[in-house]
């Protein structure tokens, strides 16, 4: 990376402990990220050049309202690692505790961007040969339709910036391929993204699509709202590892199976990092004035060296900036009435997470 990338890191909240949190930022360090480390110090210990422990033992990663918590626990280390981001000593912002915990200390220091409806949570699913982004998968359990047309624009940003792809296709998640098809909200929302999106060198809406499709390696970003977007993740991750342990156990269920797995060993082993979702990083937390990513919980130092990085990518990349030029070029900005102070505070309903973690 070209120019050196600050990345706020709270270390409290994860299963496997603070320590572990560090020994992925000292990994990321080595990549050339610098890392601000917020957490028990006692805990944390030595740590790397490229990485400093800023003391801050205080978590909320368990508070059963993250609303309230991030609102009236200030020396929290989420909340001093989002107070970082906003003051512009880091670039961007990582946690893996409580993604309502991120979600609520990213609204009220961060602050939503210029524009923005809601923030949404976009993870690339790692369907082999062909990643998709779905979004949102648990920042909002509610949404309008044009919180969805915003999605839909901030996923394919994401995917053309940070994966590559060019024009991405966009699917709007529904029980049906047929535009008549979905809720009044998601018809809505139909109509909304087709007119948006005519015409746009951003993403092309392919209308839409069914559960299937997001592992069809047809499409490239799903939209969905945050409740259905949680639950298809888990669904997946569950199938996922309910397969990969019914191949394991098959390849070792006989003396003949045991050699046919030693020979497949080497293709089952690449298939299994492939899908580990470790690998992605975690999920963008995207719509805020910087950028976030959430880690699950019970990551390893690998998990979250990845999410480390994948946020000094994003921010590299200007993940921010282009997606905001993205939804001012659709008309997908909201305009805020006079006097009203756009991204000050949360709207309703934004801080109580379907929590991702």
């Amino acid at each position: 990376m070209a120019d050196i990338v600050t990345i706020a890191v709270d270390a409290n909240g994860a299963d496997l402990g603070p320590a572990e949190v560090a020994a992925g930022a000292a990994i990321a360090a080595q990549q050339g990220v610098r890392v601000l480390l917020f957490g028990p110090a006692a805990q944390i210990g030595e740590v790397p050049d490229g990485v400093t422990v800023v003391d801050a033992p205080v978590s909320i990663a368990k508070a059963a309202d993250p609303a309230r918590a991030a609102r009236s626990t200030r020396d929290a280390s989420i909340v001093r690692a989002a107070q970082a981001v906003a003051n512009g000593e880091a670039d961007a912002l990582v946690s893996g505790g409580s993604t309502g915990a991120a979600l609520a200390a990213g609204l009220f220091n961060v602050k939503r961007g210029r524009g923005i409806h809601r923030p949404a949570l976009a993870i690339p699913i790692p369907i082999p040969g062909h990643p998709v982004t779905l979004l949102d998968v648990g920042a909002n359990a509610e949404v309008r339709p044009e919180h969805l047309v915003q999605f839909a624009f901030m996923g394919a940003v994401l995917s053309s910036t940070v994966l590559g792809v060019e024009r991405p296709r966009v699917g709007l998640l529904s029980n049906g391929t047929e535009a008549t098809r979905g809720t009044d909200t998601v018809l809505a929302a139909h109509a909304q993204l087709s007119e948006r999106a005519a015409g746009s060198g951003a993403l092309a809406f392919v209308g839409n699509v069914e559960g299937g499709d997001i592992t069809s390696g047809e499409l490239d970003v799903v939209v969905t709202d945050g409740f259905t977007g949680n639950v298809a993740l888990k669904l997946m991750e569950g199938v996922s590892k309910v397969l990969l342990g019914a191949v394991r156990d098959a390849a070792t269920s006989n003396a003949r199976s045991k050699v046919g797995g030693l020979l497949l060993k080497p293709a089952l082993g690449g298939l299994r990092d492939e899908l580990d979702p470790e690998g992605p990083g975690g999920a963008y937390l995207l719509g805020l004035r910087k950028l976030g990513v959430v880690p699950h919980g019970r990551f390893t130092r690998y998990g979250f060296s990845q999410a480390i990085l994948l946020a000094a990518r994003g921010v590299s990349a200007d993940l921010v900036g282009t997606t905001h030029a993205a939804l001012d070029a659709a008309g997908a900005l909201k305009r805020s009435p006079a006097g009203e102070k756009d991204g000050a505070a949360p709207l309703s309903g934004e801080a109580s997470s379907v929590s991702a973690s």
